[in-house]
């Protein structure tokens, strides 16, 4: 999927907003152990977050109705799933 590109999304696939780095995933390799954790739920907020933006330009302009059912799925599912990975990074 790298450089893959889809109309509308005005960016590749390699930098959209949420792919991890090359330099992210040798970094996370060489964390610790609460350090790993860490940085594994950031990374994995802001994945999740540009999910959240592509399931949006879908419903947005999509036109499939299974694919848009998806992105609402995503939407929420995704939603959710932040909100516990921050109040985990929150100590909670």
């Amino acid at each position: 999927m790298d450089g893959m590109h889809h109309p509308g999304w005005g960016k590749t696939v390699d930098t959209m907003r949420g792919m991890m780095s090359n330099r992210q995933v040798s970094d996370l390799d060489r964390a610790s152990d609460r350090t790993f954790g860490t940085m594994f739920l950031a990374m994995m907020i802001e994945h999740h977050e540009g999910a959240i933006a592509v399931a949006r330009t879908e419903k947005q302009n999509g036109a499939h109705g299974p694919a848009m059912d998806l992105a609402d799925q995503i939407i929420k599912t995704q939603t959710a799933e932040i909100a516990h990975m921050r109040e985990m990074l929150n100590g909670n």
